[in-house]
């Protein structure tokens, strides 16, 4: 039986939004590739370039094959995550074009090959065809009617299943900067017309191989112990916890810190300094025991005991503590070294979300064990003040304010400080401030970063195709940040826009960072290439704060709102000029904030500041019409 008899159907035929094919063994295709047999390497006409167009003659018919073709698959919801694919099944390929000829021609050829692939010949219906389909390439035209090959691209791309989906063009435009538009909109390669059937299988075929190949080691189950600590894995104790959270059990969390853990590493460097936080992981593995410990990162370590009386935690946590600090540990022969730690826990009938929530309980309370004498603090839930205003977070509606942020040596370049606010029912505004912590108690900081983020991407992409530059400052919590989504939203919606990564800072808050310097930093070093740029907010100096500087990838550092009163006091003053010295040296420029009268100007322009922000300059407003040329301190 003939898969594809295009005689059958009269050119005139309105175009169909799907055409199937019968499908060959799986791996039928490899009769194509270099590595293949030499009988199968003489296949008749497999070597002659054919051209691509609708002229072609009518397609070769595939060989039958006893295996009958996979069933149709349901639609799935984009928000499930998508079923494992059985990696000896035919390779799958929907192929995106509106000339009849050509989508059979590529359709017989890969089908030729043992693949299934389908055919959508109508831009409005992808969606519909890529979750019926399911496909592991998709084989797309550059030209179609309607929503060309790049905006179907960045559609596709803006669905998180299909983020990292295989994406080839077809294409017989030669101009390399059109292909380099093509790459651009999110394609992974693009193929040229006229083309070889050989060259075509090879290509979609290696890359659908190592496209399974990564989707199979993200679902592989990681193993639970750490080869190079003996310790259980991170993953393996966060997903402890997090069934004990579900089922509601009782016992503790324990985060602990080794301290000094900058200084160790410059003095002995890494390698010993790796070899320390081993034998520290071992040590609190057995003052724990029998509960699980795992390393965080570089000098933190998990402790989940579920199983303990919540009235032992205190003594539990002294008990780590001490353990550690009891320990002689080698460093080099014949020398040895005492660590001590900072530990900080909670219970867990808190009633956390999930584990994130929990974790950061505990990261929150080993700030606090840093400045006690001895060196524990328990989580503490802030209190609600009965007394205070509610905020609903439904019944208002969010907008954004903006600041100019100016040179003080005067310079063209617009920049602005991006401010949310809510307007609730009465017409009365909000800042910030108690915004963002109701949206973290409610959950829903991530929407809302989401939703700033949208809107500021719009002004940017407005200004830029109007007027002259203009860089906005958008501040963003970690949560939003440690969201593996996120970072490549952030890169597909700039590059849809065509904005510039230069034109948006991401505002990273000190206090944050302290905790999440671990996640920030990844997530920084995926936005670098795009030329996106970071801050870091409400500044102040300290080992810890100094040692971000170097840690974190920045450009930029806006100091505490409480140095805008430096000029009144000699050691803010003292301690401003240190920041801006040190900020300096590492290449970072300084803004000073809430500058309000002209003697905190001067303040800060004595001080070496580069940018200042405050009612000085301009109070907040709605409006970006701030005249940057003639503004000089």
């Amino acid at each position: 039986m003939s898969a594809i008899d295009s005689t059958s159907r009269p050119q005139d035929e309105p175009s169909r939004s799907r055409l199937r094919a019968e499908t060959p063994p799986a791996h039928y295709w490899r009769r194509w590739v270099d590595d293949a047999a030499p009988e199968d390497a003489a296949e008749p006409g497999a070597g002659e370039p054919v051209e691509m167009t609708s002229q072609s003659s009518t397609p070769p018919e595939p060989p039958a094959s006893s295996v009958p073709p996979r069933a149709p698959v349901a639609a799935t919801p984009a928000e499930l995550p998508p079923e494992p694919v059985d990696p000896e099944s035919p390779y799958r390929v929907l192929i995106v074009e509106d000339d009849r000829g050509q989508a059979l021609f590529a359709q017989s050829v890969l089908h030729g090959a043992g693949m299934q692939a389908d055919v959508q010949m109508q831009s409005d219906g992808l969606l519909d065809a890529m979750r019926r389909f399911r496909p592991d390439l998709v084989l797309m035209d550059l030209h179609m009617p309607g929503r060309d090959g790049m905006s179907l691209t960045m559609l596709l791309r803006q669905q998180p299943e299909y983020l990292h989906l295989p994406i080839v063009f077809l294409t017989g435009d030669p101009d390399p900067e059109r292909q380099f538009e093509v790459l651009e909109s999110g394609a992974d390669d693009f193929l040229n017309k006229p083309i070889r059937p050989r060259h075509l299988i090879a290509a979609v075929s290696n890359r659908i191989q190592r496209a399974r190949q990564r989707s199979q080691a993200q679902q592989a189950p990681r193993p639970s112990l750490n080869t190079d600590t003996g310790l259980p894995t991170r993953t393996f104790v966060l997903q402890q916890l997090g069934e004990s959270l579900q089922r509601q059990g009782r016992g503790g969390l324990f985060f602990i810190e080794v301290n000094s853990a900058l200084s160790l590493r410059e003095r002995y460097g890494y390698a010993v300094f790796e070899h320390l936080m081993n034998q520290a992981g071992r040590q609190l593995a057995a003052a724990a025991s029998p509960h699980p410990v795992a390393r965080l990162n570089d000098n933190s370590f998990l402790m989940l005991a579920d199983s303990v009386d919540e009235a032992t935690l205190a003594a539990l946590a002294q008990q780590l503590r001490d353990g550690l600090a009891g320990h002689d540990f080698e460093t080099r022969p014949n020398e040895v070294l005492k660590l001590r730690g900072s530990i900080g826990y909670t219970a867990l009938s808190l009633g956390f979300a999930d584990a994130g929530s929990a974790l950061e309980a505990i990261e929150r309370a080993v700030l606090q064990a840093r400045l006690k004498s001895d060196s524990l603090a328990e989580y503490v839930p802030a209190q609600v003040d009965d007394d205070a205003p509610r905020i609903s977070l439904e019944d208002g509606q969010f907008e954004l304010a903006y600041q100019p942020i100016v040179a003080v040596a005067g310079s063209d370049q617009a920049q602005y400080q991006v401010l949310l606010r809510m307007r609730q029912p009465d017409g009365s505004l909000l800042p910030a401030s108690q915004v963002i912590p109701a949206a973290e108690l409610a959950g829903g900081i991530a929407q809302i970063d989401h939703w700033v983020l949208e809107h500021a991407l719009f002004v940017l992409a407005e200004r830029q195709a109007v007027g002259p530059s203009l860089r906005l400052f958008v501040s963003q919590s970690p949560r939003s940040l440690a969201r593996e989504s996120h970072a490549p939203w952030l890169l597909d919606a700039l590059r849809a826009r065509g904005i510039e990564g230069t034109s948006l800072v991401i505002d990273l808050r000190l206090s944050d960072a302290l905790i999440h310097t671990v996640t920030l930093r990844q997530f920084c070093q995926q936005l670098m290439p795009a030329g996106v740029q970071f801050c870091l907010s409400q500044f102040e100096p300290g080992v810890e704060a100094d040692a971000l500087l170097t840690q974190l990838p920045l450009g930029f550092v806006r100091v505490s709102s409480k140095y805008a009163s430096a000029h009144a006091d000699p050691v803010l003053r003292d301690q401003l000029r240190g920041i801006i010295d040190n900020a300096h040296r590492q290449g970072l420029q300084v803004i000073g904030q809430q500058i309000e009268d002209p003697q905190a100007a001067a303040a800060m322009w004595m001080g070496g500041v580069d940018f200042i922000q405050g009612n000085l300059v301009q109070a907040v407003g709605s409006e970006l019409g701030f005249d940057f040329h003639n503004a000089v301190l």
